[in-house]
C-alpha cells in the first residue's frame, strides 16, 4: 500500500477501506508513514470527514497498536466516565469513590492538564505521596481492595493515538470530530471498561463552544462505543461558568473531599449524582444503592481514603497553600449574570495551576475560589475570587484574564443554560 493513494483517496472524499486504514495507522506507528504525509490524512479528514464505518475502523486500529486491558478477574462489573475537560471539573474525584461505593468497579486511566482546562492528575498528586502511575497489577490490586483506581495511562495504551495527537497538535487538525471521537474512545476502550458514560462539557470554557458541536462529538462516540461491544451514553453539561467554586489543584481536591463528606457546592454535587446513576445504569446495576446515599452515608468517603492510600497518598495529610493571595471584589451592587469559565481557567493556569507544555511543572497551591456564582446577590466591596500563587508577580497576568470575565447587572438575572443540557444514547 502506498501513502500517497490514501491521502489522494481522502483528500477526493472517497471512504478508506478497512485495509487503507490498518495500513495507514500502523505504518505510522511504525515510522513508516511520514510526519508530512499523516499530516496531509488528518487535514484532508478534518476538510472532508469521516463516515461512521471509517471512524469505527480508525478507533479499532489505533487501539490495536497497542495492549488492550481486561478485568475478568474482578467479582464486580466495570465502569467508567471520561470528561471532554473544563474549568473546576473535580467530578472524577468523588465520582469514583461514590460508584465503587454503589457495588461498581472503576478503572480510570486520567490524563494531565493543558492551558486553561485542568489535569485529574495534578489534582490527585497534590496529596502528599500519592503517585499517578502504577502497573496493570497495581492497578488490579488497588480494584481489588477498594474498588476505584485513578492512574496514569502506561506507554502501551494506544500508541498510536500518542504519536498522532502530537502531530494534530502542530497542524491546526485539533478540532476534527472523527479525529477527536477516535482519539477519547481508543484510549477508553483499550483501557477494558465494559461501560462508559461520556461528560461532553459545552461553552466558553470547553473545547466544544456550541451545542451542535458538542451533540455530534457525544453521537460519534457514543456510536463507536456501541460498534465496540462498550456500553455508552454520553451528557452534555454547561461549562460557560466554572463547575463549583474551586478552579486549581489542591483547592479543588479540598472542595471533593467538602462533597464526599456530604456537603460541597451543588452543582458538583448534582453532576457527579448524575453521571454516578448513569455510569451504574450503563454497567446493568439498577437497582444498585444511590450515589447520593453513598455521599450522605459516608462510604464514598471510606472508598476515597482507601483509595488514596492504596495508591501511596495521605488522605488526611494538609494540601499545599500557596504562598501568596489576592483577592478581586465585586466593582458595583447588583446581580452577578456572568463569570466567563474561559476567563477563569486562564487566570488560575496563569496562577501556576497549568502549564502551557506537557513537560512544565504545577503549583499545586496555585489556583482560584469563587465566592460568588452567576445568578448571586453581590454587594460592591465584597470578595468575588480569591487567587492564588506562589509568586506575587503572577496576579497581573492573572487579572488581566480576568477583566471582562464578570458581568453585574443592577438588577435581572442571569440567563443560564441548566447544567445537564441533553443525553444521548
Amino acid at each position: 500500500m502506498d501513502a500517497i493513494d490514501v491521502i489522494r483517496a481522502k483528500r477526493d472524499g472517497a471512504e478508506l477501506t478497512p485495509a487503507q486504514i490498518d495500513w495507514a495507522v500502523a505504518a505510522y506507528t511504525r515510522g513508516e508513514v511520514a510526519e508530512e504525509q499523516m499530516s496531509a490524512l488528518a487535514m484532508a479528514i478534518l476538510l472532508n470527514g469521516m463516515s461512521r464505518a471509517e471512524v469505527s475502523r480508525w478507533t479499532q486500529a489505533m487501539i490495536d497498536s497497542g495492549e488492550r486491558m481486561e478485568w475478568s478477574a474482578l467479582d464486580r462489573p466495570t465502569t467508567d466516565k471520561h470528561s471532554t475537560g473544563g474549568v473546576g471539573d473535580k467530578i472524577t474525584l468523588p465520582l469514583a469513590p461514590a460508584v465503587a461505593a454503589c457495588g461498581a468497579a472503576v478503572p480510570q486511566l486520567s490524563g494531565r492538564g493543558l492551558g486553561h482546562t485542568g489535569g485529574t492528575l495534578d489534582k490527585l498528586e497534590s496529596i502528599p505521596g500519592w503517585r499517578a502511575s502504577l502497573s496493570t497489577a497495581e492497578m488490579l490490586a488497588v480494584l481489588r481492595g477498594t474498588g476505584a483506581v485513578v492512574c496514569a495511562a502506561g506507554g502501551g495504551l494506544a500508541p498510536a493515538d500518542r504519536k498522532l495527537y502530537a502531530l494534530r497538535d502542530v497542524t491546526g487538525t485539533v478540532e476534527s470530530i472523527p479525529l477527536i471521537a477516535s482519539s477519547i474512545m481508543s484510549k477508553k476502550i483499550a483501557e477494558g471498561t465494559g461501560a462508559l458514560v461520556l461528560d461532553v462539557k459545552v461553552g466558553s470554557g470547553a473545547f466544544m463552544k456550541t451545542a451542535g458541536d458538542a451533540r455530534e462529538l457525544a453521537e460519534t462516540m457514543v456510536a463507536i462505543g456501541a460498534d465496540h461491544g462498550v456500553r455508552t451514553v454520553a451528557l452534555l453539561t454547561a461549562m460557560d461558568r466554572p463547575l463549583g467554586n474551586a478552579v486549581g489543584n489542591a483547592v479543588e481536591v479540598a472542595e471533593s473531599v467538602e462533597v464526599l463528606a456530604g456537603g460541597g457546592p451543588a452543582d458538583v454535587v448534582e453532576l457527579t449524582v448524575a453521571l454516578g446513576r448513569e455510569m451504574l445504569a450503563a454497567a446493568g446495576m439498577e437497582g444498585a444503592k444511590d450515589p447520593a446515599d453513598a455521599l450522605r452515608d459516608g462510604s464514598a468517603m471510606d472508598v476515597w481514603n482507601r483509595m488514596i492510600a492504596a495508591q501511596g497518598g495521605d488522605p488526611r495529610a494538609p494540601l499545599p497553600v500557596a504562598r501568596e493571595a489576592h483577592e478581586l471584589t465585586a466593582p458595583s451592587s447588583g446581580v452577578l449574570t456572568r463569570l466567563d469559565a474561559f476567563g477563569v481557567g486562564v487566570a488560575a493556569w496563569r496562577l501556576g495551576a497549568g502549564r502551557a507544555r506537557k513537560e512544565d511543572p504545577v503549583s499545586f497551591g496555585a489556583g482560584i475560589v469563587c465566592h460568588a456564582k452567576p445568578g448571586d446577590k453581590v454587594v460592591a466591596g465584597q470578595p468575588l475570587l480569591s487567587l492564588y500563587a506562589d509568586d506575587v508577580a503572577r496576579f497581573p497576568r492573572a487579572l488581566e484574564a480576568l477583566e471582562g470575565a464578570v458581568e453585574i447587572a443592577e438588577d435581572g438575572a442571569a440567563d443560564l443554560p441548566p447544567l445537564i443540557i441533553d443525553r444521548v444514547s
